[in-house]
Parts: C-alpha cells; sequence; structure tokens
C-alpha cells in the first residue's frame, strides 16, 4: 500500500449522517481495498454477538449489513458510505465454529492487513455480546488494535436481555478490565431490539471520524 496517499480530513460530524448508509461495495482480498478518503469506522465481533444488528439499527435500517443465521458465512469486508463524510465498515464475524481452516486463515489476512495498514482507519467497534463480554477471542481483537495504535470502542449489546443492576455491573466490569487491557478504550451498553444507546453510540463514532486527521503510524 502507497504511504504518501492521502487521507480526507473530515466534515461537519455535528449530527452524524448514520441516516445516509448505504451499501459501497465489498471486498475479499486486501488488494482490493478501495483508495483511501473518508475516515471509516469498522465494526468488528464474535459471530452472533449482534454487529449485523447494531449496524442496522444505528442506520434506520432492517437489512443494510446481512443478519446471517449462519456463523461465518460472511468473510468479506463491507463498506457503507455515510454520503462523502465517512464509511461504516462491517468486518467479517470471528469466533466461528465448524469452517474449514483456510476460512480462518483468510480472515486473519483479510482483517488484520486491513487493522495494521488502512491508512483511513479512524477507528474500531468492537461488539461483544453482553452476557458474555471480553472472551479469549476478544481480548486478542482488542491487542491486535492496541499494537496497531487503533482506538477501539465496545458496544455491549443485547443489554436488554439483562436486569438493569446486571447492565450497570457488566459495564463498570468491562470498563475496569479494558482500563488494564487498554487504556483510552470505552464501552457503553446497546440493545437493538430496544433501540438503547443509539445516541451515545452516534456520539462516540461522530468524534471518533471527526479527530481522524491522520492513520497511526506502525510503531507509534
Amino acid at each position: 500500500m502507497k504511504r504518501n496517499e492521502g487521507t480526507a480530513k473530515p466534515r461537519n460530524f455535528t449530527e452524524f449522517p448514520l441516516a445516509k448508509a448505504s451499501y459501497s461495495l465489498s471486498v475479499h482480498d486486501p488488494r482490493d481495498l478501495p483508495r483511501p478518503g473518508a475516515p471509516e469506522i469498522a465494526f468488528a465481533g464474535r459471530s452472533n454477538a449482534g454487529k449485523s444488528s447494531a449496524i442496522n439499527t444505528l442506520a434506520g435500517r432492517r437489512r443494510l449489513a446481512f443478519v446471517s443465521k449462519t456463523p461465518g458465512r460472511t468473510q468479506l469486508i463491507n463498506f457503507f458510505s455515510l454520503g462523502e463524510n465517512a464509511f461504516l465498515v462491517d468486518l467479517p464475524g470471528y469466533g466461528y465454529a465448524g469452517v474449514p481452516g483456510e476460512v480462518r486463515s483468510h480472515w486473519k489476512e483479510l482483517v488484520g492487513r486491513y487493522i495494521s495498514e488502512r491508512t483511513s482507519l479512524a477507528a474500531v467497534v468492537v461488539v461483544m455480546d453482553s452476557r458474555h463480554p471480553l472472551t479469549e477471542l476478544d481480548i486478542t481483537l482488542l491487542e491486535w488494535l492496541r499494537e496497531a495504535g487503533r482506538r477501539a470502542h465496545v458496544l455491549l449489546t443485547k443489554s436488554d436481555k439483562l436486569s438493569k443492576q446486571a447492565q450497570q455491573a457488566t459495564l463498570a466490569r468491562v470498563r475496569r478490565d479494558l482500563g488494564e487491557l487498554y487504556p483510552g478504550a470505552t464501552a457503553q451498553l446497546f440493545s437493538s431490539l430496544k433501540r438503547e444507546g443509539i445516541s451515545e453510540a452516534a456520539s462516540v463514532l461522530s468524534h471518533l471520524a471527526a479527530g481522524k486527521n491522520k492513520a497511526p503510524a506502525k510503531g507509534e
């Protein structure tokens, strides 16, 4: 990837244009990634953690991101344009069982290169099921992001499955653990079913995208 390719400065993010989200393209090979431009907010998470549902809810759509009933089925990086302001990027799910080893290797190559090399990547939203947060694979992804110098925001989905007391206890525990695993990473509760946490998430994404001037150099 050419390191002298510039990245477009973000425009006005006073109102993050999630409602403008529209499908742009899908990529199976890292070499086919589009030229870096507007800031990209990527979503990553274990299969069945509610990643696609979260994207759909934030965009106010039912099927913007495909909700698969077969974990690990979609092994593509999907780009959704937010007008000319930014992109939402749906990374393939991880942690699925019953798929060939070459599929898992492809995931590591595709997602690993995107996270480590993508110059227009502003931040990664790590989607976790609030009932089972910070699994071993979640922690591995956070370590990748930390090593690559990427900003991270954790979305604790399906929070409606927990009592109010359990929600707050889980959020406090995740934030405490993140303080040790990845200082600077943030976390919040989110429910696609109850449509809770949308405003908070939109505000965080707006801040992350607006703060994107250039990608961190490797080793910084």
